[in-house]
């Protein structure tokens, strides 16, 4: 049965109240919708707690299951909701907010430095781009003061869906080398920054993102670490 992906539609939604269908045979909780997002894209799952009727557990995160399911993992081995229960679901949203603004940063990064991505990480408080990047940038204060324009910016960040054939037709919209766009079934979700003529970015993503830019705040560029032959990590973080 698939999950309800809140979380994707309302991603500023902080508590729900859902159904629990079922448990996983590793002890991990499937519920009719979720607003936890499950780890992918370099986005860490979300924590937070679930509670019933007799009960309440802490969720250490979120993964992704067969079919859509989204699986929620419990922080101990502690009694667990029976199916059919009806639950509250309560997102660690000071966590979960710092994702978003991390996440939607990372993408301003791509737009300030216009080359393959090879990998990234996202995390509450930094997050990391790899790009496919032969030498080293001359001036890492010019990215980092091009970087926080945009984001003082204040763009709005929004979301549209394309068929998975329309993506297949627009290669150029897929940035990263080493991360599929979530493919599959038959829609792909682009988020773009901006709107009209003054869109800066966009891009295949499942994950959650900010409103605006300005929701971002200062950002601070670290080192550029080199990793491999042409590849180098960027380090970014909130300020």
């Amino acid at each position: 049965m698939i999950s309800e992906e809140l979380f994707r539609l309302e991603p500023y939604r902080r508590e729900l109240d859902t159904l629990v269908t079922g448990l996983t045979p590793e002890g991990g909780i499937l519920c009719e919708a979720s607003i936890f997002y499950p780890t992918g894209g370099g986005q860490p799952g979300d924590s937070g707690r679930l509670a019933w009727e007799g009960g309440e557990i802490e969720i250490a995160t979120t993964v992704k299951g067969e079919g859509g399911q989204v699986i929620l993992v419990p922080a101990e081995p502690l009694p667990l909701p029976p199916a059919g229960i009806a639950a509250r679901q309560v997102l660690d949203w000071e966590r979960r907010h710092r994702h978003m603004r991390v996440h939607t940063a990372l993408h301003l990064l791509s737009v300030v430095i216009p080359l393959p991505v090879t990998g990234g990480q996202i995390g509450p408080d930094k997050g990391r781009l790899d790009f496919d990047m032969p030498e080293a940038p001359e001036d890492l204060a010019a990215l980092e003061a091009e970087l926080n324009a945009l984001i003082a910016r204040d763009l709005p960040v929004t979301s549209e869906w394309i068929t998975d054939d329309e993506l297949a037709a627009s290669p150029g919209l897929v940035k990263t080398l080493s991360v599929k766009p979530p493919v599959g079934r038959g829609w792909v979700r682009l988020v773009r920054i901006g709107q009209g003529d003054e869109t800066v970015d966009l891009q295949p993503c499942g994950g959650t993102h900010v409103a605006r830019t300005g929701e971002i705040g200062p950002v601070r560029l670290g080192k550029i670490e080199k990793k491999g032959r042409i590849n180098r990590r960027v380090h970014l973080h909130l300020a």
